[in-house]
């Protein structure tokens, strides 16, 4: 599983006959953006809980589906910078 952030729509009206009518988010993994197919409805700036392979062509609603990135929850609190460990005092002892 990824955790990812939703960027934007990404919206295709000309697709095979197997790709239905889902909807599509360009996400960013790192600095890398990706296609998922949103099985939850996020919306931009969303953080999300994404499954790959086969999980996201179950995931996407049936093993045959064509999906290699599935959007599958919605984090309600998310931070991607966790604060730094402080450093110990100068003169404390542990």
């Amino acid at each position: 599983m990824l955790i990812v952030k939703v960027i934007k729509p990404l919206v295709s009206t000309n697709r095979i006959p197997d790709f239905e009518h889902k909807h599509l988010q360009v996400v960013l993994d790192g600095s890398t953006q990706k296609v998922a197919v949103d099985a939850v409805g996020a919306k931009p700036g969303d953080w999300v809980i994404c499954v790959s392979s086969s999980a996201a062509r179950e995931a996407a609603g049936s093993k045959s589906y064509p999906s290699d990135l599935t959007i599958v929850g919605i984090i309600d609190h998310w931070d991607p910078d966790p604060p730094k460990p402080s450093s110990p005092l100068k003169g404390a002892k542990s």
